[in-house]
């Protein structure tokens, strides 16, 4: 006789069913383990024998084997191994057959305690998919799988728990479904920086639409430091945008029992020696890089010439597709990656170049030579090119108090109300990610902008794609302006950050 237990797997960021056929046979005692799965699955075979021992049921003295189905698609990882214990005990008749409807995840330990799995939300969610009505989580997972709409969830801290409750024993409890609480965490503020104001205001306009920025500056400037206040201006999180976020941090193991939804827009910065495998994804699994793991949120790329020339070339098709495929001996899988890219550097390698102090010491070769890292196509990606002068005096020894981040994000939400209004009916969900056709119809200028955009065009030697990228810039700016029109100075304000001389210390 053949018992079923129906569990769930990972491919990629994305879930599927898998069902357990367990078959108990006369022979010679052996446990196998078929289905295309990897080291972690058919080493389940020690975890799953232990456990019951010591779970105090008898391990059957037969020949059992194990079918993971579909057979076709690679298993990988522990989560089968609860699936596993239930099949086995329900083929010797310790309990009965568990219901149709209810699904199990989870590693066991050897002595029966579960131990918590990463992917939890996109297997709950494909599970609602399947049709499960009912799941059973390691307890520490719990409160991830509530956030899957149309499942009962149970925690199960133990399997003899879960066999007292199969049994009619002792009943569990569902978990209650996660509601976040008031954010604790302090996020840097915009009123901490002294200055700056340009500067303040691109990156304003950047989160409104969601443009891709490159801060250029000398060291001490403040670049690191209003990049990485960003985030405490970017508007709120759609509940959408919020589970698609959550489902890859969820596969990569970055969430947990206090924190299983992303409540404020991811914020990733890497260090500059990493390889474009860690950037764009893939290795052993498929596991998702850090331009999806930005997903919805900001890349900050500190030092951008720094970075390998093939770790900031993988940038370019994610930032124009919004998704990245990834093909390896192990398969292909795509992966979403619809970020916000900002970039910092230095206008030379010591840093200096165009400083009022004069220290610079490097010649125009080395300048260029430095700024060449920076290729062409990726550099015409970029939506705002700002210059960060350095600070004076007297905005460093200012007393009052700047602008607060709370203020900059009540306008950022406002524009953004604005957009999804204007783009309601579609997959479009800002200004940056404009259809040609849709910047036709809604980036409209009167005589006096084609003219003046006419003349930006052929002074700074635009492409179709920066021309495109103008008028998206502009757009927003005439959003946070709360105007229906771009008007002249909306267009001039985004020209000026097209402006690539500050690149060799000329602007």
């Amino acid at each position: 006789m053949v018992t079923t237990v129906r569990s769930l797997g990972l491919q990629g960021i994305s879930g599927y069913e898998v069902t357990v056929e367990c078959f108990l046979s006369g022979g010679l005692p052996a446990f196998d383990v078929v289905g295309l799965g990897d080291t972690a699955v058919k080493e389940a075979r020690e975890r799953v024998r232990a456990a019951i021992k010591n779970c105090g049921a008898k391990f059957p003295v037969s020949r059992i084997t194990v079918n993971l189905a579909p057979a076709n698609l690679k298993k990988e990882g522990t989560v089968y191994d609860l699936p596993l214990l239930l099949g086995i005990l329900a083929g010797e008749g310790e309990i009965d057959a568990p219901a149709s409807d209810a699904a199990f995840i989870g590693e066991l330990s050897l002595t029966g305690a579960l131990r918590p799995i990463s992917g939890v939300l996109p297997m709950a969610m494909a599970a609602v998919r399947a049709g499960v009505k009912t799941l059973y989580v390691p307890a520490a997972n719990a409160a991830e799988a509530t956030l899957a709409d149309g499942l009962t969830v149970y925690g199960v801290e133990t399997a003899p728990q879960l066999l007292s409750h199969l049994r009619g024993e002792k009943k569990l409890s569902p978990a209650a479904r996660w509601e976040p609480a008031a954010e604790t965490d302090a996020v840097p503020d915009f009123a901490d920086v002294m200055g700056q104001e340009n500067v303040k205001r691109a990156l304003e306009i950047a989160a409104a639409g969601s443009h891709n920025v490159l801060l250029i500056g000398s060291p001490g400037a403040g670049k690191s430091m209003l990049a990485r206040r960003l985030p405490s201006i970017l508007p709120d999180m759609t509940h959408d945008e919020a589970l698609e976020s959550t489902e890859i941090w969820s596969v990569a193991g970055l969430t947990d029992s206090k924190h299983p939804l992303l409540t404020q827009r991811p914020f990733r910065a890497p260090h500059h020696t990493l390889s474009a495998a860690a950037m764009s994804g893939g290795g052993r699994a498929l596991s998702p890089g850090e331009i999806s793991l930005a997903h919805h949120g900001v890349l900050f790329l500190d030092e951008f010439p720094e970075f390998h020339r093939d770790v900031l070339e993988s940038l370019r098709a994610p930032l124009e597709d919004g998704e990245v495929t990834i093909t390896r001996a192990a398969g292909s899988v795509t992966l979403p990656s619809r970020f916000m890219l900002v970039g910092a550097m230095n206008p030379c390698r010591c840093g200096w170049y165009g400083h009022p102090s004069g220290r610079c010491r490097c010649s125009q070769k080395d300048v260029e030579k430095y700024v060449s890292k920076i290729s062409g196509p990726l550099l015409d990606r970029m939506d705002l090119q700002v210059s960060v002068p350095s600070v004076e005096f007297e905005a460093m020894r200012r007393r009052e108090k700047a602008e607060s981040s709370a203020a900059v994000r009540e306008r950022v939400n406002a524009a953004r109300d604005i957009q999804k209004r204007r783009f309601a009916g579609t997959k479009v969900t800002c200004n940056a990610y404009m259809s040609a056709p849709m910047v036709g119809e809604f980036c409209r200028l009167d005589e006096a902008g084609e003219k003046l955009l006419k003349g930006a065009f052929d002074r700074l030697g635009l492409t179709a794609r920066s021309h495109d990228k103008l008028l998206r810039v502009a757009r927003t700016i005439a959003d946070l302006d709360g105007s229906e029109r771009i008007e002249v100075h909306h267009l001039a304000e985004a020209i000026q950050y097209r402006n690539t001389d500050i690149l060799r210390g000329e602007g």
